[in-house]
């Protein structure tokens, strides 16, 4: 006799949809919400419509906010450099550095013709209307050190260079083949401060 529960299996099933929770993890989370009070449940529910609802890209550089431009993108004179990352969670790891002073700019994914996806598929073109718009000095490129982030690194200093842009890679402090987000802030930290012209 089977003892299935078709809402517990598809609860477990859409939590298992998350990034990095496998089946167990969703089952633990599943049961702690069943279990829950109907307060706990409820405020969860809300917090995840409104943050559907309310966070948006930045009109400037593509990380989440709730206003037109991100808190980054309006704060009073930057340094003119932009920092390009792969993905908003990018931003929030690269800010616990606290050593930039520059503003950021989301691509939203990567070169690579495995997943079919090209130039034309990321935030590119808004990055070059951003140089040429705010006088930027430097970009430092600190997109993941796997193939796909070097093959985007080399992309974006091909376009950018021939305008007398000075173009920088982080350091390789960051093991290669990593991911920004779960490097610490000190191996961040030195990835900036190091890093080097391309």
């Amino acid at each position: 006799m089977s003892n299935i529960i078709e809402s517990m299996e598809r609860l477990v099933n859409e939590l298992s949809k998350l990034p990095s929770c496998g089946k167990k993890t969703a089952q633990r989370y599943a049961y702690y919400l069943v279990k829950a009070d109907n307060s706990v449940v409820e405020n969860l529910q809300k917090a995840i419509t409104e943050a559907k609802q309310k966070i948006h890209y930045c009109a400037k550089c593509g990380n989440f906010t709730d206003k037109e431009l991100c808190d980054n993108c309006s704060k009073a004179n930057p340094d003119p450099i932009i920092c390009v990352v792969k993905e908003p969670k990018d931003v929030s790891a690269l800010e616990k550095v606290l050593q930039f002073n520059g503003t950021y700019h989301v691509l939203h994914g990567v070169i690579s013709p495995l997943d079919n996806k090209g130039p034309n598929d990321i935030n590119l073109k808004s990055l070059l209307s951003r140089v040429g718009e705010e006088n930027i000095k430097e970009v430092i490129i600190a997109t993941n050190p796997d193939v796909e982030g070097e093959a985007t690194a080399m992309y974006i200093a091909n376009l950018l260079k021939p305008l007398g842009i000075k173009v920088s890679r982080i350091a390789q402090g960051v093991a290669m083949g990593s991911e920004l987000e779960f490097a610490d802030a000190i191996t961040l930290g030195k990835a900036i401060e190091n890093r080097r012209e391309m």
